[in-house]
């Protein structure tokens, strides 16, 4: 157990992506004597002043991280962080200078891999402290695909079941090309003819020339599933096709494709956990739901109608590897027409569990979680973290303050940031209180937890969670 009001700060950048599986860390914690508070982390972070001292579970370790670190560190803060983006990750050299920064990962205890495959990942960083701690512990989001977790998503399951009836799910992740945000693709639009485009967000870390070869390659797929999508509804008609894009994308051009269409519905709603359980088939290419599906069994087709290996082998290995791979539509009718009439399912063979083993950790055994929760426990117990100390006048919490909400104000404006209002509320909307609280309640049951969960609201994005 730990000590009692031990502190974690659980931030969540894509509400439909992480909060419940962080409701589940949360869950978890609260049976070990910790009080956490999960929300947005863009809330917690300009508000992190506010806070007593914790330990903050950082969600990536970029440049943009950096300033919040040491304004952490000097509010008393500890850091420990994992990659969300690490799963299915970039070559080594373009994931270092994209996710990573030399000075950003010195303020961090301890590091949470996926599995052994991230856990060499960031052993090969040049600038990885060499007595950093790295655990191979899984993630929150991997036990949510488990059989005995993944039962708390049945009755939404059953309701999109309802809805929709018997349905393909087209996952998309053209977010480099077809952003919420023109500024966050991977190139910002041309304002002159012939003029020389300028890196969006998306590029940041990337050399110019993997930029625009990515660009390229995920173009020319954007615009195969373009027309993928209706040709998928008149291919079969006793099927709604269900397009579910990327949470950073742009929806209006599915939205335009569905307006012409009769049964294909445009949705992000949701964790994507429940629509998996719910449909016939996943399709789409190079996504990281093919991972989940594949964990949970879930028949998943990669489209590859056009091919570049230099990225679909150094980026979407993982997905791919996965899935049935179809290089033509007529392919992927052939492979859709035997998932339907049960004749095909899950792409099977030793070579593939080997493959999910060495990126997934946690698959059976104690929950990703749990495991977390241990190396938690002991952070809070022997260490008390390097770099400052706690900022100790009223004058000093008071500059810094003040800073964190210039800072906050001045990125809200800058082209391309993820702090504009717009932009945040499509990514972490606002939820009720019982929401919050009805979900707490079905992880108990699942997990047999007999202690009484307080949830409580510390604004209308954070929630503190404890026994």
């Amino acid at each position: 157990m730990s000590e009692s009001n031990s502190l974690l700060l659980i931030p969540v950048e894509n509400q439909v992506r992480e909060l419940d599986p962080k409701l589940l860390l949360a869950c978890v914690a609260a049976q070990h004597g910790f009080s956490s508070i999960v929300g947005s982390r863009r809330e917690m972070e300009f508000n992190i002043d506010s806070f007593p001292s914790a330990i903050y579970l950082s969600k990536s370790m970029t440049i943009r991280s950096l300033l919040f670190f040491r304004i952490a560190r000097r509010f008393g803060h500890r850091i420990v962080a994992w990659d969300e983006e690490a799963l299915v990750h970039l070559p080594p050299k373009t994931y270092f200078s994209r996710r990573l920064d030399a000075s950003a990962i010195k303020y961090v205890l301890s590091l949470f891999a996926w599995g052994q495959d991230n856990v060499d990942l960031w052993r090969q960083y040049p600038h990885t402290p060499k007595d950093m701690p790295i655990y191979a512990v899984g993630n929150p989001r991997g036990d949510m695909l488990r059989s005995e977790i993944r039962s708390y998503y049945e009755s939404d399951a059953e309701a999109l079941r309802r809805t929709y009836g018997d349905f393909i799910l087209v996952n998309t992740n053209f977010n480099h090309v077809n952003a919420f945000g023109a500024d966050i693709n991977l190139f910002k639009p041309v304002k002159k003819p012939g003029g020389k485009a300028r890196f969006g967000r998306a590029a940041r870390g990337m050399s110019r020339e993997y930029a625009k070869g990515l660009w390229e390659h995920k173009h020319a797929i954007f615009s195969r599933f373009k027309e993928l999508i209706p040709a998928l509804e008149a291919a079969f008609p006793r099927h709604t096709i269900v397009v579910r894009p990327h949470p950073t994308e742009n929806h209006n051009v599915y939205k335009d494709i569905a307006a012409r269409c009769q049964r294909v519905q445009v949705t992000n709603e949701g964790n994507v956990v429940p629509w998996l359980m719910a449909t016939k088939a996943l399709v789409h290419n190079g996504c990281t739901t093919a991972v989940e599906a594949f964990v949970m069994g879930v028949p998943a087709v990669s489209y590859r109608a056009v091919v570049n290996e230099d990225y679909d082998s150094g980026f979407y290995r993982l997905p791919n590897g996965l899935s049935h791979e179809c290089f033509s539509f007529d392919e992927l009718k052939q492979t859709l027409d035997k998932i339907l009439s049960g004749e095909l399912g899950t792409p099977a063979g030793a070579e593939r569990q080997s493959l999910i083993d060495q990126y997934l950790e946690a698959q059976d055994g104690p929950l990703a979680c749990e495991r977390m929760v241990h190396v938690l426990e002991t952070i809070e117990k022997f260490q008390t973290g390097p770099g400052g100390q706690p900022v100790s006048t009223l004058l000093q919490r008071w500059v810094l303050a003040r800073g964190l909400d210039l800072a906050r104000r001045l990125k809200s404006r800058l082209p391309g940031s993820h702090n504009k209002p717009e932009y945040q509320l499509h990514r972490y909307p606002a939820l009720p209180l019982d929401d919050i609280r009805e979900r707490m309640a079905r992880f108990q049951e699942l997990l047999g937890y007999k202690n009484d969960i307080s949830v409580e609201p510390v604004s209308d994005v954070m929630f503190r969670i404890q026994a």
